[in-house]
């Protein structure tokens, strides 16, 4: 029996593991790096033992340290979670040679699976469809292809070329970034199928020769290949789920399975069904097939691990729905690259319960309020699953918590999935892995830009409030009062978009006189109607506190949650959010970039300069490419000129908002 557990991962998935041990009375140990020490799960495990340095390949990817934090803790057990070292045959059998239990499949088993290539054929044998695959890219024979890592999983190392001319780099990028993360550089090539649908089936096997299969999820709403809605049920025909359930079973059957485990396949647009690769984890998704079935899948996993029989023969039926989004931190700003930064405050509104199956909304969460957000690792910060007794309920509510949230002072990917949820062709279970590539009106801001001044409004009058009640003489006078009130409040903010400035007067009962809003595009204009032909709208203060500020427009009460952090304001009202940071009235002088600078959009370092200082670029050519949190990301020329300046050389560091090249239109030499 298990008594002490170390779970070799970090995050939400090392607190999901936790909270099952903590109701089964497991002792539980984390690893963590330097930049981890204090992070939740950390402080959540009964005991921590360090793993010196900050990246992957210093700390969660090396095997002896992992092995040594066990043996110093006293652990009888090892679980991997999902990620880092989670299908490394080598780490499962080291883990078992050191005579501790192994929470995972049998390193044989991962072996065969991990090697996508060997997987495709042994399932191939089975009469699996397959889609053409190759190993090397003078063998394709036609396009669309797209290049995918041999080792892990979450869209790291995947490529999609559609013709000749790019499939080399791209070879070459994939096998740099699946390095990166998995420690393995190894890549394929298969056909690229066009609107197709990514189907999973959650399988699990015991050490006495059972394999079941628990549902079907569909994750096709992806991004950059990675998936970020996911749900259960899979809203599919009775005979499709039937042979996936068949097909996911014969191939755990084929490498004598135990464990949990995930069988993905391909659904075309002509009904047919394609393998894609089997996760010997695991998945992150799990969640929905937790709630859906009632299954605890880490406990077990623990019992499987324990030599215990699965407690069921067959395939349970579906309860309700459930469906998850991964909130990361991304910048939309940035096209959602990777953003980092301390989350000043992290709150979801009607959670039901964290990590465990649970009706209702369930929050997965590797975060809190106050934690950092480092570029060493991936962007996920939480995991939100709805379950409802329909699916068209659980997106509602889904949507509706997301959009309700207090997400302050890192960039997130909230906007974009409650767009998502909310499409019609998501609520008519139509989407597949192109939706985002079709639907441009999902990644715009949930805070219309005709809503925007009223946000900075709130956050003018909450600052005003804020200073009036910090004073320490007369503050009981309204804020922003003046005995001669022929001045206005004048407040400057940046924004998105830019600069908003904020003027606004009050009577002297305390109450708003008039207001208006710079640049001119948001402000209502000298004949009293609004940028785009709408009527100014007729504001009132209701109320106007530190964090809280109500205001009657036209008739209508609309209340904004204010959270201030220094010089950033954030903002939560009834139509969306809105970051701003406040500018001094009096700013320093800075010094200017040169014309034609690039910045760094986060800290990482430069992987490749693929140009030269005077090289003549057009706009579009990748200049150097920059890693950060896992991923690559090209760096472009935003212009035709010539190359100015390359101020970092390959294998520089970078922090944010550092040049990293300059084009300018004529050669400066």
């Amino acid at each position: 029996m298990i008594r002490k557990l170390l779970v070799a991962n970090r995050g939400e998935i090392a607190r999901r593991i936790f909270a099952t041990c903590r109701a089964l009375g497991v002792t539980t140990v984390a690893v963590h790096s330097d930049a981890d020490a204090d992070a939740p799960f950390v402080a959540e495990a009964d005991l921590a033992v360090r793993l010196p340095g900050n990246t992957p390949a210093e700390t969660y990817l090396r095997i002896d340290l992992v092995l040594d934090a066990a043996r110093r803790a006293g652990a009888d057990a090892v679980h991997p979670g999902y990620g880092f070292l989670a299908e490394n045959a080598d780490f499962a059998a080291a883990v078992t040679d050191a005579g501790l239990t192994w929470v995972g499949p049998p390193a044989k088993a991962i072996a065969a699976m991990g090697d996508k290539m060997a997987a495709k054929a042994l399932l191939a044998d089975a009469g699996v469809p397959m889609l053409p695959t190759w190993t090397e890219a003078d063998q394709v024979t036609g396009f669309p292809v797209l290049v995918k890592a041999a080792a892990g999983g979450g869209g790291r190392g995947m490529r999609v070329v559609r013709d000749d001319a790019g499939l080399a780099e791209a070879v070459a990028g994939a096998r740099r970034e699946a390095a990166a993360a998995f420690g393995d550089g190894t890549v394929f090539i298969e056909r690229y199928v066009e609107r197709g649908r990514h189907v999973e089936v959650q399988i699990f096997g015991d050490t006495h020769g059972t394999v079941v299969a628990l549902g079907v999820r569909d994750c096709s709403i992806q991004r950059r290949h990675q998936k970020i809605v996911e749900e259960a049920p899979g809203v599919l025909p009775p005979e499709v789920r039937e042979r996936l359930h068949e097909a996911a079973v014969a191939a755990g059957r084929a490498v004598d399975y135990v464990g949990a485990g995930t069988v993905e396949f391909l659904l075309a647009p002509d009904g047919e069904v394609h393998f894609l690769e089997m996760n010997t984890r695991l998945q992150v998704e799990h969640p929905v097939t937790e709630a859906v079935t009632g299954w605890d899948l880490v406990r077990l996993q623990l019992l499987v691990a324990e030599g215990e029989p699965l407690p069921l023969t067959a395939t349970p039926p579906a309860d309700g729905h459930a469906i998850e989004v991964r909130l990361c931190a991304e910048d939309p700003a940035q096209g959602f690259r990777p953003a980092t930064g301390t989350l000043h405050r992290f709150a979801i509104p009607g959670v039901a319960g964290e990590f465990t199956p649970t009706k209702g909304l369930r929050l997965d969460s590797g975060v809190v309020d106050g934690s950092a957000v480092s570029v060493h690792y991936d962007s996920m910060l939480a995991k939100l699953v709805a379950w409802a007794p329909t699916r068209a309920e659980a997106a509602r509510a889904l949507a509706g918590a997301l959009a309700r949230a207090e997400l302050h002072g890192v960039a997130t990917n909230r906007d974009l999935l409650v767009r998502v949820l909310r499409s019609r062709e998501f609520g008519a279970a139509e989407a597949d892995t192109s939706f985002l590539e079709r639907h441009e009106e999902v990644f715009a801001p949930l805070l219309a830009a005709d809503q925007l001044p009223l946000a900075a409004l709130a956050a003018a009058l909450a600052g005003a409030a804020g200073r009036r009640t910090a004073a320490p003489v007369l503050a009981g006078l309204p804020s922003g009062w003046r005995n001669v009130p022929a001045f206005p409040q004048v407040s400057r903010f940046a924004g998105a978009d830019g600069e908003i400035e904020v003027r606004y007067r009050l009577d002297r009962t305390g109450s708003l006189a008039d207001w208006s809003v710079s640049p001119e595009s948001l402000s209502p204009a000298e004949d009293g109607s609004a940028a785009g032909g709408d009527a100014a709208p007729d504001v009132t203060v209701v109320e106007a506190a530190p964090d809280r500020v109500v205001l009657d427009v036209d008739g209508t009460r609309r209340a904004f949650r204010v959270h201030r952090v220094g010089s950033e304001v954030f903002v939560d009202g009834p139509d969306g959010a809105a970051s701003l940071t406040e500018l001094p009235r009096f700013p320093l002088p800075t010094a200017d970039l040169a014309a034609g600078s690039l910045l760094a959009p986060l800290p990482g370092a430069v992987t490749r300069v693929h140009v030269e200082v005077g090289q003549r670029v057009t706009a579009g050519d990748l200049l150097l490419t920059l890693e950060a949190m896992k991923l690559e990301h090209p760096v472009l020329a935003p212009t035709d000129g010539v190359v100015a300046e390359l101020p970092v050389p390959a294998g520089g560091q970078v922090d944010t908002g550092a040049v990293l090249a300059v084009v300018t239109e004529e050669d400066p030499r």
